[in-house]
This record gives C-alpha cells, sequence and structure tokens, in this order.
C-alpha cells in the first residue's frame, strides 16, 4: 500500500486531497491509468502529460520517470505543471526548497558581470543565468531544476556547484566552458534568472529586477533547440506526450554523466 497526494490544481479532480492506493510494484504509468479509472466523470479533468510527479520527494523524471516503480509505503505527490503564460515571473517548490524564475531583457550594458554582481549583492541565494534560447517553457525549467537539485542530494553533480550544474544541463554539456559560451549570459539578449532560496528574500530579488523583467517564455525555441541539439521530428514523434520536446531534453540532461 501507498500512498498518493494531489497538489494545487490537481486537488480539484478528486474529492480527497490524498489517497490511499492498496497495491505496490505498480510504475507510474499504471498508476496513472488507475487514477484515471478512479476519478469521477463530473470532476475536472487531471492532465497527467503536464504533471510532476514526485516520489517521497525526488522528481520521478530523474528516477526512471513513467517506468519508476511504486513500493510499499511510498507517498507519490502529483504537481500539476503551468505552462507558458505573460507572468513576470515563475515560482515553484520543490524539495522544500523555494525556486524563483524571471527573464530580463538583453540590454548592451548587461553582461555576465550582472550576474556576478546579484550574487554579491544576495549571497545566500543560489543564483543562475540562462539564455532564453535554450528554455522551452515553465515545464522545461522545472524539470531541468528539479533534476540538478536532486543531483545534488544524491552527490552527482556535475560540478562543485549546483549553479553550474543547472547550466549545464540546460546546455546539455559535460564542460562548464561550453555551458557558459552557449547557454550564458550575452550582450543584448533575453536570459533568464534562477534564484533558489528563502521566500523572504526571493521577492525582494523580485522587486529589485522588475524593472528590467520582460514576459516569460513569449517567444517559441521550438525550432531553434530541436536544430541546436540535433532532435528529429521523427524523434519527437516517437515520444507519446504533449511535451515530447522537452522529456527529450530532461531525458538527455538527466544522463549527461
Amino acid at each position: 500500500m501507498f500512498s498518493v497526494k494531489f497538489v494545487g490544481g490537481a486537488k480539484k479532480s478528486f474529492p480527497t486531497e490524498k489517497l490511499k492506493i492498496d497495491k505496490s510494484n505498480i510504475s507510474i504509468d499504471e498508476l496513472l491509468n488507475l487514477l484515471l479509472e478512479l476519478k469521477s466523470p463530473t470532476t475536472p479533468k487531471l492532465d497527467t502529460e503536464n504533471i510532476l510527479i514526485a516520489i517521497n520527494g525526488s522528481d520521478s523524471s530523474a528516477m526512471d520517470g513513467k517506468s519508476t516503480i511504486i513500493k510499499d509505503n511510498d507517498l507519490v505527490s502529483i504537481i500539476p505543471i503551468i505552462h507558458g503564460g505573460t507572468s513576470k515571473k515563475f515560482t515553484f517548490e520543490y524539495s522544500k526548497k523555494q525556486i524563483l524564475s524571471m527573464e530580463i531583457r538583453g540590454q548592451k550594458s548587461i553582461n555576465v558581470k550582472f550576474i556576478d554582481e546579484l550574487r554579491k549583492k544576495y549571497p545566500k541565494i543560489t543564483l543562475q543565468a540562462i539564455s532564453s534560447d535554450f528554455v522551452l517553457n515553465s515545464y522545461h525549467l522545472r524539470k531541468i531544476i528539479s533534476l540538478s537539485i536532486e543531483s545534488k542530494k544524491n552527490d552527482i553533480l556535475l560540478s562543485k556547484k549546483l549553479e553550474t550544474d543547472i547550466l549545464m544541463r540546460f546546455a546539455l554539456t559535460t564542460q562548464i566552458s561550453d555551458a557558459i559560451k552557449n547557454a550564458g549570459i550575452k550582450s543584448k539578449k533575453n536570459f533568464i534568472i534562477v534564484a533558489i532560496g528563502n521566500k523572504k528574500t526571493l521577492d525582494v530579488i523580485y522587486d529589485d529586477l522588475k524593472p528590467l523583467s520582460v514576459n516569460l517564455f513569449s517567444k517559441n525555441n521550438e525550432n531553434y533547440l530541436k536544430k541546436h541539439f540535433s532532435i528529429t521530428k521523427k524523434y519527437i514523434d516517437s515520444i507519446h506526450s504533449t511535451n515530447s520536446l522537452a522529456d527529450i531534453i530532461v531525458e538527455k540532461a538527466a544522463v549527461l554523466l
């Protein structure tokens, strides 16, 4: 037996926030099919393609994805992921960490020193900047950051620092220099700030950077990412997901070691 906890909008699909499932050693894919059978037809749809699934607080995409086996006494959390939108910021919590992301408009006067100055100003916050070209949407962003946090917990970071691991996984490279060159800050190019820390300080950072920000994920980067990472249409079509491109990129990021 194991428990399933519904978070955020997922709670609207079921009459209770937590379900007890009298099974064990079933895959996440089998669980999702079971949940769709258990859900009342009168409640809102559970979008199984746009959710993050955590087992005991760990993102399943860092394990075996939907093939991950759920065992006795596990706690499975179902967390909806919102895509796109015109928000100035995207916030979420993972493994008891608060994460803020926002997009900064590229300017001639803003370069790699910008992130260094921010780190000096907010020394207790983990900060990284990723070229907007390398972030597909909120689903992709959340999956990569969760993967990096999970790697830190398991002591398998690609580098000594969490923020460097994040950049390397977005760039899909084990070389720090390549990650900075391809996915780092470039003059006149928009970039996305990722900040990890306590909510109070993240609110201060948001207020500080808001005048420089633009709406998140307003640019469609699909063609750029497919070309840069040599991902073919045939490969994408073979993935049964509404986020097939993001899932392919995250899978590649998970096996960089």
